[in-house]
């Protein structure tokens, strides 16, 4: 009988087996259950925007804000930079002697636009950016839901179920698959499929929450831009209407139409274009600028006001500093080159906004005006230089005083004629130019010009400036030949200006009886430095211009060179300082005589290059010179120096070394030798000698010098005699 053997209890039926036991399979689709389970769970998180705290929401909410501000911004630049070059495009046609050309409504409107545009983007620079409000975060949280919703409905995470698919797959027997996925997302599946801990989805393994963001002033990188809050507006709107309504400009229910809102300008300025109600013009406001910079706050040296292209559209520009407090340099100093005083105009002085003044030498008398210490003198002399650097202008100056003041003028010879008090010569200057004036007409009316014209003006023989300094010197009452030296001068003012005949009058005593009414008149443009009374500044500026506003009687503080300046042609009616500009402690007056020498030399319009009618007719009527201030170059009148050759020109100049020689020395003799070491220049011992012998010093004498014993050398009498010849004195 066989032995039956049990069986080992470790072992089990197949079909035990599967009953009792799940296979590899059944256990991989538990754990991918399970795991899909995590997964959707997870995205359902993820499309919620759970996973963004508030610190995140905040932080993507000021994303969107400032990403939303460059826009904007750049948009608005763009929009400037467009109207701006229209502006210029305009100008452009505007200037151009050919061509279309654009009107001056139509050049004011797009100037108009373009600040209006500016005052746009100077408000919008100006603007922070606030931290985001609820609102703003809660609608960021949202747009991340839509966003990530659109992502799903795209497939982006839609193929996590295929994925899942692919798992069921692999673990039924395709292997294959399986390591693909691995490969290709296996650490993605792990992130998402991952348990949660407490309901929340754990946190990926280098995630870090945001930093609190300093909305207040942020960090700036390289290339980004900072966000800081500006200073507060110089003026609110609400400010300027009170102030407008305080001068009587505002009235009742009237509004103001602001065209640019009043926002601060990088340099701290403020500009602000609107329109003034009820028929008021900017003339108005220009009138009580003095009781309306009161009304802000500000001295009237603060605050300008300009038309912006219509009667009523006003430009106000507002300063917290006075413009006028610190002198500046005339911008000459930094130039060597010709310039065209007829069309350009003369640097003179600059205006509230900083902006150079040019007064043309074209139609219009100057007179310039102020008590002592005004400095009506430096403004004139920026007027009087910087005319000599067009080698059109022949500029006569007619002294009030006997000083050295307008000696640098002579020295250089860019003056055609220059002499001291001497109210007979004046006259005969006056009946000269008279004569001149009559002449110019008849070529003008031979080139069929009703007036002088840029082209005509070398035909004409160029333009004619006098100056007449401390105007009071001739015109005072009693003063002698004062009736026929106004007359003269009330003719010339009043209709030789077209023949290209100009006057300036300086005077330290304003008044209708130095400048009487009749001859003021024709001095359209004004230059009223620091006066007494009310009385001067309009015997200045004209009849009624305090009442206008324009009183120079009221600087506060009176600055030297600071002054009233109205020109119609240039466009300026209000306060204007003289550039600084200094002959006796810095020599800067003879320093830019010296380069408009060079340019005058070149052009051949150096006294005594050219032939001057005016010069000719006073030699004919005196018989004595006063071409770039007589022979002496002194402002004293002498024979006629002109006809002297260039040869004789360089003895004069050298008999006049020795002489000066001697008086360093202090001695009545001196050798060659030393007296060429001295004169310096590149002169030279056998040089001078020549130029000595042919001046008709004659040649050397015994001397006797200390120290040297009896040597040979020249008198001092004997060089005086010689160059009294050669002056015809």
């Amino acid at each position: 009988m066989a032995t039956e053997i049990p069986p080992r209890p470790d072992y089990a039926p197949a079909a035990a087996i599967e009953q009792d036991e799940p296979t590899r399979s059944d256990r991989a689709k538990a754990a991918f259950k399970e795991q899909r389970g995590h997964a959707g769970a997870r995205l359902k998180d993820w499309l919620a925007a759970g996973d963004l705290d508030a610190v995140a929401a905040i932080q993507l909410a000021t994303d969107k804000k400032l990403a939303k501000y460059d826009t904007q911004l750049a948009q608005q630049e763009r929009i400037t930079g467009e109207a701006i070059a229209r502006v210029k495009h305009a100008q452009a046609m505007q200037d151009a002697e050919v061509g279309a050309t654009i009107s001056e409504s139509a050049l004011a409107s797009l100037v108009g636009r373009a600040s209006q545009e500016e005052s746009k983007l100077a408000a919008l620079r100006a603007k922070p950016v606030m931290p985001p409000n609820d609102r703003e975060i809660n609608a960021a949280r949202q747009g991340t839901k839509a966003q990530r919703a659109a992502i799903v409905a795209g497939g982006g995470l839609a193929s996590l179920p295929l994925a899942g698919a692919a798992i069921e797959q692999a673990a039924n027997g395709q292997p294959m698959i399986l390591a693909v996925l691995g490969t290709v997302a296996g650490y993605g599946w792990y992130l998402v499929s991952r348990p949660f801990d407490a309901g929340q989805p754990a946190p990926a393994p280098t995630e870090q929450l945001a930093a609190p963001v300093n909305m207040t002033k942020p960090e700036v990188q390289a290339g980004q831009r900072e966000f800081t809050a500006p200073p507060p507006p110089a003026l609110t709107v609400s400010q300027l209407e009170e102030a407008l309504r305080k001068t009587g400009l505002v009235k009742g229910d009237d509004q103001l139409a602001i065209l640019a809102v009043p926002q601060r300008d990088k340099d701290g300025n403020t500009t602000v274009v609107f329109d003034l109600p009820g028929g008021q013009k900017v003339a108005n406001l220009q009138a009580k600028l003095e009781e309306f910079a009161g009304a802000i706050g500000r001295d009237s040296t603060m605050v300008d006001v300009e038309k912006a292209g219509s009667a009523v559209r006003t430009s106000l520009w507002i300063t917290d500093e006075d413009p006028f407090e610190d002198v500046r340099p005339s911008p000459l100093i930094k130039s060597s080159g010709q310039i065209d005083a007829f069309k350009d105009g003369v640097p003179v002085a600059w205006a509230k906004r900083g902006n150079t003044i040019r007064l043309p030498i074209s139609i219009s008398n100057i007179a310039v005006g102020g008590g002592t210490r005004s400095g009506k003198g430096v403004g004139a002399s920026n007027l009087a230089v910087g005319s000599t650097f067009d080698p059109r202008i022949n500029l006569r100056i007619v002294a009030g005083k006997n000083n050295a003041e307008w000696n640098p003028y002579a020295a250089a010879g860019v003056a055609a004629t220059y002499f001291k008090p001497d109210p007979d010569r004046l006259v005969a200057l006056l009946d000269a130019l008279i004569a001149d004036k009559d002449r110019r007409e008849r070529d003008l009316d031979k080139l069929g010009k009703g007036k002088m014209v840029a082209p005509v003006i070398e035909q004409l023989g160029g333009i004619e400036l006098l100056v007449m300094d401390e105007l009071a010197t001739y015109t005072r009452p009693g003063k002698p030949r004062r009736d026929e030296i106004i007359e003269k001068m009330v003719l010339l003012a009043s209709v030789a200006a077209g023949a290209g005949i100009l006057m300036v009058a300086i005077t330290q005593y304003p008044g209708v009886d130095v400048f009487p009414t009749e001859l003021a008149v024709n001095f359209t443009t004004k230059w009223a430095m620091r006066v007494d009374t009310a009385q001067q500044s309009n015997a200045i500026l004209g009849a009624g211009s305090s009442g206008q506003g324009r009183d120079a009687s009221k600087f506060d503080p009176p600055r030297p060179g600071l002054g009233w300046l109205v020109n119609p042609f240039a466009g300026v009616t209000d306060k204007a300082r003289s550039f600084d500009l200094d002959e006796d402690d810095r020599g800067e007056i003879t320093m830019l005589l010296e380069r408009s020498a060079k340019i005058r030399e070149k052009a051949g319009r150096l006294a005594g290059q050219w032939e001057d009618p005016i010069e000719k007719h006073l030699l004919n009527a005196t018989g004595l010179s006063s071409a770039a201030g007589g022979p002496k170059r002194d402002g004293i009148p002498g024979r006629n120096v002109l006809n002297h050759t260039s040869a004789q020109r360089m003895q004069m100049d050298a008999l006049r070394g020795c002489l000066k020689v001697m008086d360093h020395l202090q001695r009545n003799v001196a050798q060659v030798r030393e007296m060429a070491e001295i004169i310096g220049g590149g002169m030279t011992e056998t040089r001078l000698s020549k130029l000595l012998r042919d001046g008709g010093a004659g040649g050397t004498v015994k001397v006797d010098i200390e120290g040297a014993g009896r040597v040979n050398g020249y008198q001092k009498a004997d060089i005086a005699d010689a160059l009294s010849l050669l002056e015809g004195n």
